[in-house]
């Protein structure tokens, strides 16, 4: 049940006919887990603790640097050289008390991925790197938790949402290794992006609108264009092809 102070706290967004009252007590009993507390972590985070997420959990091993502070937005001047998760876990609890938030600093890799996410509704991919988001779509498919995929890169993004059994997923799209590398962002790339994936989350917990389930979206803010592309399941996927023609 919702509080009188939550009541009021959300009560624009509870005047929507898709939330309401019973929408907005979906939010506060679903749990999210957030990969990166960096410039994509950093929007998601922030929104989906002033819609009223009731628990977040948010895993980043870095710690905040001065070339950070150009787009995530979690973190100041002050928090130079703090833990990216404990500055976060600050700033979102002074943004909503009344949301759970945990913070943990570790690195995600195949040993402790499936361990992280158990448990929770919906995992956000808020990372800069192909292979841990290789290993985030793995667990999802494996745990049947659905996936939100956001990626930025300079002044462009893209964004999809992968519901295990379902639709495509991110190894569905992305074939053979991709190299990592140190890439140009401006700070309103991840916010759009961040904006994005934050709404494809509430509205997946409140069952509401159409996801972006077998779409990608792109966004391209130096032409200031979106545009979406057909994903297709591939029945050969190394993560989820076992799963073709069992929905």
């Amino acid at each position: 049940m919702l509080s009188e102070r939550e009541r009021e706290r959300y009560d624009r967004q509870i005047m929507m006919p898709e939330i309401g009252e019973e929408g907005q007590e979906r939010l506060k009993r679903a749990r999210v887990f957030i990969a990166g507390a960096g410039g994509l972590g950093s929007p998601v985070s922030i929104y989906l603790a002033v819609a009223g997420v009731g628990k977040i959990r948010i895993v980043d091993h870095d710690t905040v640097d001065l070339t950070n502070l150009n787009r995530q937005i979690l973190h100041r001047d002050g928090d130079l050289g703090r833990r990216k998760v404990d500055s976060a876990v600050d700033k979102l609890r002074s943004l909503n008390p009344d949301v759970e938030v945990e913070a943990i600093g570790d690195t995600i890799n195949e040993d402790n991925v499936l361990r992280l996410v158990e448990g929770f509704d919906l995992i956000v991919d808020a990372m800069d790197n192909l292979p841990t988001r290789y290993l985030l779509n793995k667990a999802a498919i494996d745990l049947n938790i659905p996936f939100c995929h956001g990626a930025v890169r300079g002044l462009e993004g893209r964004v999809m949402t992968v519901i295990p059994g379902e639709t495509a997923c991110l190894r569905c799209m992305y074939r053979g290794p991709v190299p990592e590398e140190k890439f140009p962002v401006i700070g309103v790339a991840p916010a759009v992006i961040g904006a994005v994936q934050a709404t494809e989350v509430i509205k997946y917990i409140v069952g509401m609108g159409d996801l972006l389930k077998n779409r990608l979206l792109l966004y391209d803010g130096l032409d200031m264009r979106f545009r979406e592309f057909k994903v297709n399941r591939n029945p050969q996927c190394e993560h989820c092809g076992h799963l073709v023609g069992k929905e």
